[in-house]
């Protein structure tokens, strides 16, 4: 199937490993030019031979910070240069740390609302002018599942995850006159190394085994097992192609049945 995204450009964030290095290998195999971002060069380097030994695709690699408003201003000019054009922006960034309410100082929620609502805010800006212009492009926001029913200890992620909705909900209203989609996907427990981050945090807490934690998520999961990374790449592929041209503003949920609520 032609998802019609061959030649595309498409600049993915945290792109060097977990969920966004899955998409963007996803994205390559469509055919997509690929803006890989992430903070460490060398593992960027890595990710960008593992992408080439597997598709043939073009690819521009930069090592920035998304919490900084310079490195995305650079970031995205780098690509322009390169591309002339970014038609894809997906957004993925790591999540805070865990804690509880009483345990995160100003200085935690600066940090949080830098990296996961203010690098949306900014990089929509930096991108939008440019696939208006052109009636078409694609946003997809990675936020989490906890934006649908917030998780205990996550209250950083749940507090700034939930704006990042709002924020993409009404930007959809406003840009989807000139051909760009805004939407949001939420993923659940996937294998990655924050989700095994936070088995070590309860497990720290709890005196359990890291192994029991996973069990006790694997439990709670209907499908009855964790997530592979690749699973999020198919949704974001298909979400940004030209065949999800009429769903905007949505949040999607991809986490195997945990969440109980209707919507």
């Amino acid at each position: 199937m032609d998802l019609g995204i061959r030649g595309k450009t498409a600049l993915v964030g945290g792109a060097s490993r977990g969920l966004g290095f899955a998409i963007s290998q996803r994205l390559a195999a469509e055919g997509a030019n690929l803006v890989l971002v992430a903070r460490d060069p060398d593992s960027l380097d890595q990710s960008r031979q593992r992408i080439l030994d597997a598709s043939d695709t073009n690819i521009l690699t930069i090592a920035a910070d998304l919490s900084d408003g310079s490195d995305i201003q650079r970031s995205v000019s780098l690509a322009q240069e390169r591309f002339g054009s970014i038609d894809i922006l997906v957004h993925n960034t790591g999540g805070p740390p865990p804690g509880e309410f009483m345990e995160h100082t100003d200085e935690a929620w600066n940090r949080a609302y830098e990296g996961l609502l203010l690098s949306v805010v900014r990089m929509c800006r930096a991108v939008l002018p440019g696939m208006q212009q052109r009636g078409w492009g694609r946003i997809v926001v990675d936020t989490s599942f906890t934006v649908k029913e917030p998780a205990p200890r996550l209250i950083l992620s749940n507090v700034f995850r939930t704006g990042v909705v709002a924020l993409a909900k009404t930007l959809s209203q406003e840009v989807a006159v000139d051909g760009v989609t805004v939407n949001c996907v939420c993923p659940g427990a996937f294998d990655t190394s924050r989700l095994h981050a936070i088995f070590s945090e309860q497990a720290q807490r709890s005196g359990q085994s890291e192994q029991a934690i996973e069990q006790e998520w694997v439990a709670r999961i209907p499908i009855g097992r964790i997530l592979q990374p690749h699973e999020l790449g198919d949704l974001v592929a298909f979400l940004v192609s030209d065949l999800a041209g009429g769903i905007t503003g949505a949040s999607i949920p991809i986490e195997g049945g945990m969440l109980h609520g209707l919507f």
